[in-house]
């Protein structure tokens, strides 16, 4: 890969222009889309045949990972994960998840006041929980010294700094992926990269005609063989402007060079898979904002996606795993 010379803001500003002309386009293409079923046009369902079928919710663990969880504000997606978690993971150690928050214990108790009670729960259960714990340095937390993660996931990461100029938000938030992607790729569990394959459609004794199997849809409906693999990070955002100018695949895909000579280049990602985080897969999980008083808003945050990175960055649920680091 020829390495660009730009600085990193350049560089990260010139990606968000280019995004911006693709969106343009996406979005020219989607009204165009909405024109034709106005006409009467006919769309694409399952088998041709009414509703497609939902699918099926992705789980991006297995019941033996051990996973690091970042960001957690109230915790309760840790709660979802250890204490009623989908039946995929109903032998999953509660002594395999490490959760963490940014704020102080005092200060999250402070902005998330349930926070307490469930923090209590999670370390009864033998969840391990800790406070202060910045993404972008993971290895100044002493007690993470030698460890390593199958899984580490942050959910709706945000830097929470206030811009109101849409283009510095963005690009203190693509500094703060960064700055993860960079800390977390030491903390990935060695191994071969993980294989994922489509699930295959099953044909029915009631179908009309005999088909072929077909491949469900690559982004959705992808999973990872339970088999021991290099460890993998999940980023989840939602799917709406601005999180999308993030470009988070982009960014671990092809990361800046940085800007001064002390700070280490980021490692390469490749993008596992991405599918969509589904909320109600997790019972009891709350999204709570970066700000405390914010916080208990009702507002829906929107379609959510993550990926799934390996030594290599993938979208929400998008799992990436490192694969150059």
């Amino acid at each position: 890969m020829v390495k660009s010379k730009k600085p990193l803001k350049a560089a990260l500003q010139s990606q968000q222009s280019r995004l911006k002309q693709k969106q343009k386009a996406a979005q020219a293409a989607e009204t165009a889309e909405l024109m034709a079923k106005k006409k009467g046009k006919p769309h694409a369902t399952a088998k041709g045949k009414g509703k497609a079928a939902p699918r099926r919710p992705t789980i991006p663990f297995r019941a033996t990972d051990k996973i690091l969880l970042i960001g957690e504000g109230n915790f309760s997606f840790a709660r979802a994960l250890v204490k009623d978690a989908p039946a995929e993971l109903e032998h999953l150690p509660a002594k395999n998840v490490t959760a963490t928050a940014y704020d102080a214990e005092e200060e999250c108790y402070d902005k998330y006041p349930e926070a307490a009670e469930i923090v209590q729960e999670l370390r009864m259960a033998g969840v391990e929980v800790f406070f202060g714990v910045d993404a972008t340095q993971l290895g100044r937390v002493s007690t993470f010294k030698g460890k390593k993660w199958d899984r580490i996931l942050w959910n709706f990461p945000h830097a929470g700094k206030g811009i109101t100029d849409q283009d510095r938000n963005i690009l203190s938030n693509q500094m703060l992926i960064l700055g993860f992607l960079r800390s977390a790729a030491s903390f990935l569990t060695n191994g071969p990269v993980p294989e994922v394959f489509s699930k295959k459609r099953k044909r029915s004794d009631d179908d009309d005609e005999a088909e072929e199997d077909e491949d469900m849809n690559p982004l959705d409906d992808n999973v990872v063989r339970s088999v021991a693999s290099r460890g993998t990070i999940l980023i989840t955002l939602r799917n709406v402007v601005p999180y999308t100018q993030w470009d988070v695949p982009r960014l671990a895909k092809n990361p800046p060079l940085p800007t001064s000579g002390s700070t280490p280049p980021n490692p390469q990602y490749i993008i596992l898979r991405s599918f969509m985080f589904n909320r109600s897969t997790w019972k009891g999980y709350e999204h709570r904002m970066t700000k405390g008083e914010r916080a208990h808003g009702t507002g829906k945050t929107g379609r959510e996606e993550k990926t799934e990175l390996g030594s290599s960055v993938s979208r929400i649920d998008s799992e990436f795993f490192c694969g150059f680091a």
